[in-house]
């Protein structure tokens, strides 16, 4: 079989597999699982351009992915004038601050002689700096936060349209990818793993602690829509007459018209960003990185830049992370900071990414599908398996107590065998690089 009518059968094969549950259970949760699969291909792609690429083992996706959903409230939620006229701008002058002390720490060290004067007029400027910083942010922090908690207690957003957060969530994580990759891509491999995940944990405790920013554990509800919400659709005499002429109730239509809008805009970022990503690995770019990842030693000895190249392609893969992150708080309309675990939101993209095919851009997508699909129904499969195999035994069954308290396990269980099995029998994956 030639590599592209495997790689055409494995995506009917999903088609199929989605299709099938929209006929065997309802189409709403078809629906669902193609827009969150396409959610996750955008992740796994990211991830693949560093691991498949470069060799990069970033695990602190998680980290960009909520930098993405974080653009979405900052670019599209609107202001909140009470909070910038409470301490707004001090909050933005002791940030700036805050920047240029880090600055001038930055430029004593460079430009004074090594030694003890310079150590510790460094120690002093940081020191000093932040004793001023804390002066200002506080008191102002605790003004916008003082500000109709219940509802706000936050600055807002700039109230653009929601869909201009989506690049932005790939710019903002592109930033943090770079100042990130400036410190820690020249540690080994090893290392610069625990350094993105210790970073990615930080990201996420700023998120969860800093209620000005984006309310924090209270959450904000009520993103803003690029596509209608479902009462305006069913309050439409004319959307309910079509849906009326189809044999559809009108809440059941409207539904599932909103999803297919948003699999629509999800399809079209997911199509442009894989047709780059072949562009980009079958270009001389592409092929210089390839060589780095297989051989740094020798991509060294030919005068290539290694970790210049390192750093080009981690910002890159961070950058779709983040625009996949402004995509699903889209999706979901709100930003949940305690939603983002590292089991969802960086380990099960890399599953995504060994079972599709390290190092093919096709098979990180299609991977994306896949293991989104066994995430969702592995659950409900497994609680109609063990209620087959429980079905003779008394309701008072310690065994059976156990076996039905089992099925909330079935989905780590399912993604350990479906590991295990690839790693064992198609260790390159179900499209392997070419």
């Amino acid at each position: 079989m030639s590599d592209t009518t495997r790689t055409v059968a494995m995506f009917l094969g999903v088609a199929v597999l989605i299709l099938g549950t929209g006929f065997v259970q309802s189409w709403n949760s078809a629906l669902i699982i193609l827009n969150m699969g396409l959610v996750s291909a955008v992740m796994a792609l990211g991830v693949n351009l560093q691991w498949g690429f470069a060799g990069l083992f970033n695990v602190g996706v998680m980290g960009f992915v909520a930098l993405g959903g974080l653009a979405a409230v900052l670019v599209s939620m609107p202001p909140v004038g009470e909070a910038w006229a409470a301490g707004g701008l001090r909050i933005l002058g002791a940030l700036a601050f805050a920047a240029a002390a880090v600055a001038a720490a930055v430029l004593a060290w460079q430009r004074m002689k090594p030694g003890q004067l310079r150590a510790f007029t460094v120690f002093a400027i940081l020191i000093v700096s932040f004793f001023v910083y804390r002066g200002i942010f506080d008191p102002a922090k605790e003004a916008v936060e003082a500000v109709n908690p219940a509802a706000t207690g936050y600055l807002g957003g700039l109230g653009l349209p929601v869909l201009l957060a989506w690049p932005a969530g790939g710019l903002l994580a592109a930033g943090a990818a770079w100042l990130i990759g400036k410190t820690a891509l020249g540690l080994r491999s090893d290392y610069l793993a625990i350094a993105t995940l210790g970073i990615a944990e930080i990201v996420i405790a700023i998120l969860k602690n800093e209620d000005w920013l984006a309310r924090g554990v209270k959450n904000v509800i009520g993103l803003p829509r690029p596509v209608p919400y479902e009462i305006d659709l069913q309050n439409d005499p004319g959307f309910v007459d079509r849906a009326m002429s189809m044999g559809l109730d009108p809440t059941t239509a409207s539904s599932l018209y909103v999803k297919l809008l948003y699999g629509g805009l999800f399809a079209v970022v997911l199509v442009v960003l894989l047709v780059l990503a072949q562009l980009a690995l079958n270009s001389p770019w592409g092929r210089m990185m390839r060589a780095i990842r297989d051989n740094e030693t020798a991509a060294r000895a030919m005068g290539k830049d290694v970790t210049r190249r390192h750093l080009q392609v981690f910002v890159l893969g961070s950058a779709i992370c983040g625009v996949a992150g402004a995509m699903m708080t889209t999706l979901d309309s709100q930003l949940t900071p305690g939603s983002y675990q590292p089991l969802r939101f960086t380990f099960l993209i890399w599953v995504m990414v060994i079972v599709g095919g390290s190092g093919n851009n096709f098979g990180a997508v299609l991977g994306g599908f896949v293991i989104w699909f066994l995430w969702v129904q592995v659950e409900p499969m497994g609680q109609f398996v063990m209620e087959a195999v429980t079905s003779g035994m008394d309701e008072t069954s310690p065994v059976r107590a156990h076996l039905m308290d089992s099925v909330a396990h079935m989905r780590l269980l399912t993604m350990g065998v479906v590991m295990l099995l690839m790693l064992r029998f198609a260790p390159r994956g179900l499209l392997p690089e070419r």
